[in-house]
C-alpha cells in the first residue's frame, strides 16, 4: 500500500472514463487512501475492449507486457491476448482493488468549466447534474468516436452494414457473402477470423499494409499453473530482451528514418510479404507504396495465410457508390453482398470531446485545439489547470504498450498532484511558453520522423503533421521521471524542452 499522501487536504476527483487509464488512476487513488468518482459513458467498463467485440479481436501486444506492473495475471490463455480475455482481467482488477464503486456507469460528461475564483472544476453530467472537483483526469482515450465512411448511397444499402466497433452478433456471416471495408489492424483481424466461415469475402483495401510477422501460441493450463506458482516467470516474458530490444529498434526506427533500426523493420516485412504470398497478382495488391511503419504497423502470424483462402477477393480499386446489393466500382466491377462491414477507424481526435471544456478566461478546449490536438508532454493543457490527460494528444502511440505508458503519464501526474495536496498550490497547468516550446520541437521532429515519410494515415493531424511522440522510448521514461516544475511556473530549474533538445542532438 502507497504511502497516503492526502493527508493536508483531501482533494476531489473526477476521473473520465473507465477503460485501462482511468482504471488506473482509480487504484492509485485508491491506493493513496482518496475518494474519487469515475464517470463512464457506458453501463461496463473496459473502454475499447468494451466498445469493440468483433470476430479477431486481439492486442498486438504480448499478453504479459499489456499487463498493470502492479498485477501480473497468470490467466492469460494465449502470448497475443484475445479482446474478451482482456476485458475480463479489466473487470477482474476493478473489483481486486475496489474501484468498481466509485464509478458511475450511464454517466457522460457533458461539459467541464474551470472556476477561477474556486480553484475546482464544474462538471456537468448527460443528465443535467452539476458537480465539482478540485481535480480532473481525463482518460476517455483515442479511439472511441467510430468513424464511419462517406460513400455515395451507403443508407440504400439493403443488408446489415455496420462499424466494427458496433458489432451486430445476429449480423449474418457464416455462408453468405461479405464486404469488408478497411484494412487496418481491425480489417485484418476480422478477415482472418471470418474468411473460413463466409461464402465469399470481398476485402475493399485502397491502400496495403505491410505486415511484421509475429508469433502465437497458446498457454496450457501447466504454464498458467506455472505463472502462478512463480510470478517471476511473468516478469521474465513482460521484460525480455527479445521484447524491450524490439520496442526500442521500432522507436530507434521511426525517428532516424535513414538507420539501420527502420532498415531492419523494412526488410523483415518485404520478405514476410515475399515468402507468403504464393500468387503474384495478388502479392502485388499487398504490396504498399510507401515505407513500412509509416501507417501503423500491423502485427499478425496468419494474415498472408488467410488472405489466400479463396474465399477472400482483394479489390484495391476505389468504391464509386454502395448499392443495395452490393457496391460498385470506379472501374464498373460490381461486388454483390449480403452484408457489409465498416472497418473504417474512429476519429482520433477527439479525446475527451464532445464534450465541451472550458478553461481560465473563458477559453475553450474546442479553441485550444482549433488548429490540432496538443498537450505539454501529452499530459496538460494552458489554461486549462488541474486538468490532466492520460494517454492525450501527441502522445506515444507506437507498437508497445500504452498500460506501461499511462504508469510512467501517472507517475509524472501524481507528482504535480503532490503539490495541490500539500495545500502549496491550488491550481496546475502549464505555461503557455513552455507549451509552445515543448509543441515547436515536437513538430519538427514529427516532420522527420517515417510517419510523415509519405502516406496517409490517422497519426496525421489536419496539416499533414504527425500527431505522435517524435523522439525515443527512452527519451519519453525519462520525461515522465519528474515534472520540470518551472515549466508550470512553479519553483524549479532546468526546461522539459532543453532535455528534449540534449536528446535529439545526442
Amino acid at each position: 500500500m502507497a504511502e497516503n499522501k492526502a493527508a493536508v487536504r483531501q482533494l476531489r476527483y473526477a476521473i473520465v472514463g473507465a477503460g485501462m487509464a482511468g482504471l488506473l488512476a482509480g487504484v492509485k487513488l485508491r491506493q493513496n487512501g482518496e475518494e474519487f468518482t469515475i464517470f463512464e459513458k457506458a453501463d461496463r467498463l473496459g473502454g475499447t475492449w468494451r466498445e469493440n467485440r468483433y470476430p479477431g479481436l486481439t492486442c498486438d501486444v504480448p499478453a504479459h507486457a499489456y499487463t498493470y506492473s502492479f498485477e501480473p495475471y497468470p490467466e492469460w490463455k494465449a502470448y497475443y491476448a484475445a479482446g474478451p480475455d482482456i476485458q475480463v482481467y479489466f473487470e477482474m482488477v476493478a473489483d481486486k482493488y475496489d474501484v468498481r464503486r466509485s464509478i458511475r456507469f450511464n454517466c457522460e460528461v457533458a461539459g467541464m468549466v474551470w472556476d477561477e475564483a474556486a480553484h475546482e472544476w464544474a462538471v456537468t453530467l448527460g443528465n443535467g447534474e452539476t458537480q465539482r472537483f478540485d481535480v480532473v483526469i481525463a482518460a476517455s482515450g483515442v479511439l472511441h468516436h467510430p468513424k464511419m465512411p462517406v460513400i455515395e448511397g451507403l443508407e440504400s444499402f439493403a443488408g446489415r452494414a455496420f462499424h466494427s466497433a458496433q458489432w451486430e452478433d445476429d449480423a449474418p456471416i457464416d455462408g453468405v457473402r461479405v464486404g469488408l471495408i478497411g484494412n487496418g489492424s481491425t480489417g485484418v483481424q476480422i478477415l482472418t477470423a471470418i474468411n473460413k466461415r463466409v461464402e465469399k469475402l470481398v476485402h475493399f483495401q485502397r491502400s496495403p499494409q505491410w505486415i511484421m510477422p509475429v508469433p502465437q501460441f497458446p498457454y496450457s493450463d501447466e504454464d498458467r499453473a506455472a505463472f502462478r506458482a512463480d510470478p517471476a516467470l511473468m516478469d521474465a516474458i513482460r521484460y525480455h530482451d527479445e521484447y524491450l530490444g524490439a520496442i526500442r529498434r521500432f522507436t530507434d526506427g521511426i525517428t532516424d528514418i535513414n538507420g539501420p533500426e527502420i532498415a531492419q523493420i523494412e526488410e523483415i516485412c518485404r520478405l514476410n510479404l515475399e515468402n507468403s504470398v504464393r500468387n503474384p497478382e495478388l502479392r502485388e495488391k499487398l504490396r504498399p507504396d510507401y515505407r513500412a511503419a509509416c501507417k501503423r504497423l500491423i502485427y499478425s502470424w496468419c494474415y498472408y495465410e488467410e488472405v489466400q483462402n479463396p474465399s477472400v477477393y482483394v479489390d484495391t480499386g476505389r468504391i464509386a457508390r454502395i448499392e443495395p446489393e452490393g457496391v460498385r466500382m470506379t472501374d464498373g466491377t460490381f461486388h454483390p453482398l449480403d452484408t457489409l462491414i465498416l472497418a473504417t477507424g474512429f476519429h482520433a481526435d477527439r479525446f475527451i470531446r464532445p464534450a465541451t471544456v472550458t478553461g481560465e478566461g473563458g477559453r475553450s478546449l474546442d479553441d485550444a485545439w482549433a488548429r490540432r490536438p496538443t498537450a505539454y508532454f501529452a499530459l496538460s493543457v494552458p489554461d486549462f489547470p488541474n486538468l490532466f490527460l492520460l494517454n492525450g494528444p501527441t502522445g506515444p502511440v507506437g507498437n508497445f504498450s500504452l498500460i506501461d505508458i499511462a504508469e510512467r503519464q501517472w507517475d509524472y501526474v501524481d507528482q504535480l498532484l503532490d503539490r495541490l495536496r500539500s495545500g502549496a498550490e491550488r491550481r496546475i497547468a502549464p505555461t503557455r511558453a513552455a507549451h509552445e516550446d515543448y509543441e515547436e520541437r515536437r513538430i519538427a521532429a514529427a516532420k522527420t520522423t517515417i510517419f510523415g515519410s509519405g502516406c496517409t494515415s490517422w497519426y496525421l493531424d489536419a496539416e499533414g503533421v504527425p500527431a505522435s511522440w517524435p523522439w525515443s522510448y527512452d527519451a519519453f521514461a525519462d520525461a515522465m521521471k519528474a515534472p520540470v516544475f518551472a515549466d508550470f511556473g512553479l519553483p524549479d530549474e532546468g526546461s522539459a524542452a532543453g532535455r528534449l533538445e540534449e536528446e535529439a542532438s545526442a
